[in-house]
């Protein structure tokens, strides 16, 4: 798992570039340290500058990158970052191509893939990775991002020149990059926040490739295709009876998660004592134990938690219990890491670096933290449960009717207070209403529904919501805050083919006995006890604790009474007194975003507004 950036252009504007930016390598690999620290390189051409930082996983001594293929007159150059969860099997149809591996990487596999079959090597591919590759044979530059979205590829353009970063502060380090927030960016933050639409990067001029997105770049310009949709397989009838399903899905999780502990380096898991990370952990611990080693779990805990902790409708019960149970049945050798508030308000800027954004507050602050200590446990590769939710549809959303057909985003009906606290100049001829409603419109119009009942309709759009919006804010945390201390986290149940089946499968099998996740609970039977396989879910744990809340009500009353409080720019300070003071209780951003994350979440965008030094275009 690695950084990758770079630029390219045709002519005297990537000339120009270069010699405006002579130590652009340096600066690019000095950006993105903490995604790749254990080696960096970069590649010169005519037309490109590719450089790459890396965090060794697969064959530590031969995968450095940029890595290079020569074929008669041709040249290949790639750099990497991700993993590719199939590699056997193409290397194996590579030899029989008469194709000679130099390493045991999945890097070269990535790239002898490509010199066979183009960029319809996508194809091929089960894993999570973006990569950027050029072609000297045919003059250009091909970049890919994964199916799912895991791995991050962002890119802007400039004076002709394309500029490409796996994280956002590898394009700003650049001086021809400047950070500038227009009224489209406000209302990305404030009105969507802290989920980002597909394709953009908030800051003005800058994208990301959207999931299941390549680019070409050659003379003739920059050109975007998509090359999967896992809605694309809807048309066809499903027809597996319920037993079929449960064996299907048996075996998809299961293999997805085998081919995840391919590693040559020791790996762990995350373990909350819910039913993802307990079925990821359990058949982790059967591939450790086959290899003679021994599963260690960690777990996030917060300070004080017991003492405050208050069960609702969202966290119906704590997962110390049930995290001690599971941890006993895999015989792991469990870590407990524990976050108190001072850290975890610290934490709010830290983890703002990583994500280049403001983003989902002390949620992000204490997974920060918490890779952190993994990191410095000794592991440099984590499996974690992320996703089953979105698409085994266990959230509550997916199972309330009434939030269920609510017309917009289910995760997020808070619209008309996220205006109120904006300046009106960034309201100005747009209802904040229709804004969020045409991106909630323009998501679920890109799902197939015809000759569907109303319920598999509405189920079909739910998936599309959540794997779109929902799941992509958590892939993006996920993403940076482990890869801030260089801790690559692999999520199984985003393999591609458990998306693809599940998409098709009936609600009614994926509600089996009335409960969430029923369909993935019956089918992991037998591997965990009982009492941990039909838990209650409950999210990512949160402080409880009433100091969070008033620390961060201090840290935001100190921000405002700075002479230089530049979130006052595009927020109203009186509408954020009255949310400090009074209170709203507002549900802002999923289950775990309400009054003390709101006032985290404007501390993070005053930090990130100053910090970066965001220019209000």
């Amino acid at each position: 798992m690695c950084a990758i950036s770079g630029f390219a252009g045709w002519g005297e504007q990537f000339r120009a570039e270069l010699s405006r930016e002579p130590d652009a390598a340096e600066k690019m690999i000095k950006a993105l340290g903490r995604r790749g620290p254990d080696g960096s390189g970069s590649y010169l051409s005519d037309n490109v500058l590719l450089v790459h930082t890396r965090l060794a996983i697969i064959d530590p001594e031969g995968g450095a990158q940029p890595m290079i293929y020569r074929d008669g007159g041709r040249e290949l150059a790639l750099v990497y970052n991700g993993e590719l969860y199939n590699t056997a099997e193409i290397r194996s149809e590579l030899i029989s191509l008469g194709y000679r591996f130099k390493t045991q990487s999945d890097t070269e596999a990535v790239m002898l893939a490509y010199a066979e079959w183009g960029m319809e090597c996508l194809d091929r591919f089960n894993g999570i990775f973006a990569f950027a590759l050029w072609d000297s044979g045919r003059r250009r530059l091909f970049l890919a991002r994964d199916r799912i979205g895991v791995k991050p590829l962002f890119y802007t353009q400039k004076d002709g020149v394309l500029y490409f970063s796996s994280e956002i502060k590898g394009l700003l380090c650049l001086d021809a990059i400047e950070a500038e927030l227009d009224a489209e960016g406000v209302r990305e933050i404030m009105l969507t926040g802290p989920a980002r639409t597909c394709g953009v990067g908030v800051l003005r001029g800058i994208h990301d490739l959207k999931p299941a997105e390549c680019a070409v770049l050659d003379e003739y310009g920059l050109r975007l295709c998509t090359y999967w949709d896992y809605c694309d397989s809807g048309s066809e009838p499903f027809t597996d009876s319920f037993e079929q399903t449960l064996e299907k899905v048996h075996g998809l999780v299961r293999d997805s998660i085998i081919r995840q502990t391919v590693s040559d380096v020791p790996i762990c898991t995350f373990l909350s004592g819910g039913l993802d990370s307990s079925l990821i952990s359990s058949v982790t611990n059967e591939v450790l134990k086959s290899r003679g080693g021994r599963l260690h779990t960690f777990s996030v805990e917060y300070r004080d938690n017991g003492r405050f902790f208050k069960a609702g409708k969202f966290q119906p019960n704590a997962d110390d219990e049930y995290i001690a149970e599971m941890a006993d049945h895999l015989g792991s050798e469990h870590h407990r890491v524990i976050v108190d508030t001072p850290e975890l308000v610290e934490a709010l800027y830290s983890a703002t670096d990583a994500r280049d954004l403001p983003g989902m507050a002390d949620v992000d602050s204490s997974l920060l933290l918490f890779c952190k200590a993994v990191r410095e446990a000794g592991f440099k590769a984590a499996l974690s449960g992320e996703c089953a939710d979105e698409i085994f549809g266990g959230y509550p959303w997916y199972r309330d009717p009434d939030i269920r057909e609510t017309d917009g985003f289910p995760w997020s009906q808070s619209t008309a207070y996220r205006a109120s606290l904006m300046r009106p100049e960034y309201l100005e001829g747009i209802s904040a209403e229709e804004y969020v409603h045409g991106k909630y419109l323009d998501t679920i119009s890109r799902v197939n529904t015809q000759g569907l009942s109303p319920t598999e309709k509405r189920m079909r759009e739910m998936m599309r919501l959540n794997t779109d919006w929902f799941m992509q804010t958590l892939l993006d945390r996920k993403d940076r805050m482990s890869m801030y201390s260089g801790l690559e986290v692999r999520v199984p149940f985003c393999d591609h083919r458990i998306v693809e089946y599940l998409y098709r499968v009936p609600w009614e099998f994926k509600d089996y006995m009335g409960r969430e996740k029923g369909l993935l609970r019956k089918a992991a039977e037998g591997l965990l006890p009982e009492r941990i396989l039909y838990r209650k879910k409950s999210p990512y744990p949160k402080t409880h604790n009433p100091a969070y809340e008033a620390a961060v009500r201090e840290r935001l009353r100190e921000e405002l009474s700075q002479a230089s409080c530049p979130v006052l720019d595009i927020l109203d300070r009186g509408e954020i007194e009255k949310l400090m003071y009074e209170g709203r209780h507002i549900q802002w951003y999923g289950q775990l975003m309400n009054d003390p994350q709101i006032m985290a979440y404007i501390i993070q965008i005053n930090y990130w507004l100053k910090h970066y030094r965001v220019r209000l275009v």
